[in-house]
């Protein structure tokens, strides 16, 4: 890697950090010179399409503070928020919940257990001057997601469950559901794979009538078409149809090898 960075660096003559997200810390032991230590952990401010987003090159994260592959959801929610409620589930650093009261949101609800990652979603807030709309609530998404579906909170069998945010029954205008490949707690496991319904059922209760639900999923195996058909027979058990769909694909700067892009997005409009 040090090969292409250099030549990045001959072609941009612009600083390289270079992180290493095949292991879990190998950013750690990814080391770098004292100059570009001080490049990489320094706060900056990047634009996306007019939007601040606070970032760091290197943080206490494995991650990326903005992915950029999700740069036609954070479009798609800009252009379809004016005068909405959005729920934004495992927002991470709110960069959907941003784009959404950019867009004119009346209330943006952001969910995810990390401080630190909503603390950086506050701060982009901030930088748009959206604070207003926004809210943060630091939870697992099982609890939250499954209160504000108006269900019972739940949980694994033989688990003690810690203390959760308290929140009413609601629903919103649009729901954006971005969960991970695979994560497991007191309340319940993220499969993406074998039971993406799990979160789509109380997501789905949780958006209005005539509302639209964002569904993401990045794993690569789980073949689109039929995950989408997955997701057409949950909303008719509930008694409810898909009346619109739109795929959300993501940019030409993200290509894949082969036609068939690891991240699926899928927005559904709603009976």
């Amino acid at each position: 890697m040090t090969d292409v960075s250099a030549v990045l660096l001959q072609q941009t003559h612009l600083p390289i950090v270079y992180n290493d997200r095949s292991l879990g810390h190998s950013r750690v032991l990814n080391t770098l010179s004292p100059a570009l230590t001080d490049i990489a952990s320094s706060e900056r401010v990047m634009q996306e399409n007019g939007i601040k987003f606070s970032t760091k090159l290197r943080h206490e994260g494995q991650d990326p503070l903005l992915f950029l592959d999700m740069r036609i959801g954070r479009e798609y929610v800009r252009a379809n928020s004016q005068d909405k409620t959005v729920l934004n589930l495992f927002s991470y650093t709110c960069g959907i919940g941003t784009a959404a009261a950019i867009g004119g949101a009346t209330r943006v609800m952001n969910v995810d257990f990390s401080s630190f990652a909503l603390a950086t979603g506050k701060a982009n807030a901030a930088l748009n001057q959206v604070s207003n709309v926004c809210e943060f609530v630091q939870s697992d998404a099982f609890p939250a997601l499954r209160q504000l579906a108006g269900l019972s909170v739940g949980g694994r069998r033989n688990q003690k469950l810690p203390s959760y945010p308290k929140l009413p029954q609601t629903q919103f205008d649009l729901v954006f559901l971005d969960p991970p490949r695979y994560a497991k707690s007191a309340f319940g496991i993220v499969d993406l794979i074998n039971d993406y319904q799990g979160l789509f059922k109380p997501a789905l209760m949780a958006t209005k009538v005539g509302g639209t639900i964002v569904c993401c999923n990045n794993v690569a195996k789980v073949e689109r078409q039929a995950w989408f058909d997955s997701l057409v027979r949950c909303v008719e058990k509930q008694g409810r149809s898909v009346t619109a769909h739109t795929w959300l694909d993501p940019h030409e700067d993200f290509p894949s090898f082969d036609d068939n892009h690891p991240l699926k997005i899928v927005a559904l409009t709603l009976s």
